[in-house]
């Protein structure tokens, strides 16, 4: 079935599973598995585990799995997160996906999930194929903003070239630019997460399997939902979430 969705906002059942009466339990079942996942428990069962007790659905089970982590790797991505002070006269590397969704999500009222290692993360799916929604450009327009701002002397966007309509967004993002005088560049590679891993630049995501390789990382999607999106369906499931 064709995806028809104009916006990237939230899931039907959002407005239940993530109010904040259930609060209590979904930052109880993060502790837990976190707590699982410090003692070395494989991944899945530790997650079906902490699901059936707390009895969480399939999609609370997704927000608690995005939010948790080992403790050891949470306090050693703490180590390479950078200020915004750390931007001034740098280029910053975007995880483009990744950022850009978490803001369309944020701006269309859509469950953000704060986690424990500072970052936020949203749980919406792309599926192999971007979709521009009402949010796209509004986001845009924010986080060209958020560049001025970072002091930074340019940023470079990473796009997955296999995600279909990667193209058409790239167009939209490098007119969009042209015509704010952003310093952007936009460029569609293979496999951005193996790029940014590795590179000496900071780099702004919230994945965590890039988290965990980088040498520094800026947490550019909370610092610009936090500026600018006082609304956010922002839900603590990761403690205060430094």
């Amino acid at each position: 079935m064709p995806d028809s969705r104009i916006h990237r906002g939230p899931h039907p059942e959002d407005a239940r599973l993530f109010a904040p009466p259930a609060w209590p339990t979904l930052q109880q079942a993060t502790a837990d598995l976190c707590w699982l996942l410090s003692r070395n428990y494989a991944a899945k069962s530790a997650l079906k585990l902490v699901g059936d007790r707390h009895q969480l659905t399939a999609r609370q089970r997704e927000a608690v799995e995005r939010c948790a982590c080992p403790d050891a790797l949470r306090a050693d991505r703490q180590t390479r997160r950078v200020a915004t002070d750390a931007l001034a006269g740098r280029t910053l590397w975007l995880d483009g996906y990744n950022v850009l969704t978490t803001v369309e999500v944020a701006l269309g009222g859509g469950v953000i999930l704060a986690a424990g290692d500072g970052t936020y993360r949203d749980i919406a799916s792309m599926h192999g194929t971007y979709r521009k929604v009402a949010e796209t450009l509004p986001a845009l327009e924010l986080l060209g903003g958020m560049t001025a701002a970072c002091g930074s002397t340019s940023w470079h966007w990473l796009l997955d070239r296999p995600v279909s309509n990667s193209g058409r967004l790239k167009t939209i993002m490098a007119d969009l630019a042209a015509r704010r005088g952003w310093p952007w560049q936009i460029e569609l590679v293979p496999d951005p997460d193996a790029v940014l891993a590795d590179s000496d630049e900071i780099v702004a995501t919230a994945d965590s399997l890039i988290l965990d390789r980088c040498r520094h990382w800026y947490n550019l999607a909370r610092e610009a939902i936090d500026r600018q999106v006082p609304q956010a369906h922002v839900v603590p499931l990761g403690g205060d979430g430094v």
